[in-house]
């Protein structure tokens, strides 16, 4: 397979500031799942619905942590468990919202690999998900730990 397409939907009522939308695609995970400007910039908790960023930092965290396990696993060093979060520091200062930085958290379980071979790995999978690549216009930063 050379090629595929992943595909999702948004629907949007009202103004910017105080209509709200919905985000549907074809796996169900996204069905007419809500979002607004109230819950982008009010809804820490992210509890009454979803962000675009939170959209992008999930997609960002699961894409890296499996180009990692295929890089690791491709080495001979299977995880045992490979945790991590994405976040994205935002900036208002220029006049508009911008994505400062993102940074990718993990914390890995790799039985027998060495701390520098673990981080040398780490660090080019940082590279070669395609997410990552998708927003290389953004500075991203690795936390990495094995545990």
């Amino acid at each position: 397979m050379a090629t595929f397409k992943r595909k999702a939907s948004a629907v949007w009522q009202g103004s910017g500031a105080e209509g709200a939308g919905s985000l549907t695609g074809p796996s169900g995970v996204l069905d007419q799942t809500p979002y607004s400007a109230k819950m982008r910039f009010q809804n820490e908790d992210g509890r009454a619905g979803t962000n675009p960023e939170e959209l992008i930092a999930a997609a960002h965290a699961g894409c890296y942590i499996m180009a990692l396990s295929f890089r690791l696993s491709g080495a001979g060093f299977v995880p045992t468990e490979l945790r991590c979060s994405a976040t994205i520091d935002m900036d208002n200062s220029s006049g508009g919202w911008a994505f400062a930085k993102i940074t990718l958290h993990l914390e890995a379980e790799v039985p027998g690999i060495d701390e520098a071979a673990f981080l040398e790995h780490a660090q080019a999978a940082k590279g070669g998900c395609p997410v990552s690549k998708a927003l290389a216009a953004v500075p991203i930063e690795l936390d990495a730990k094995l545990v």
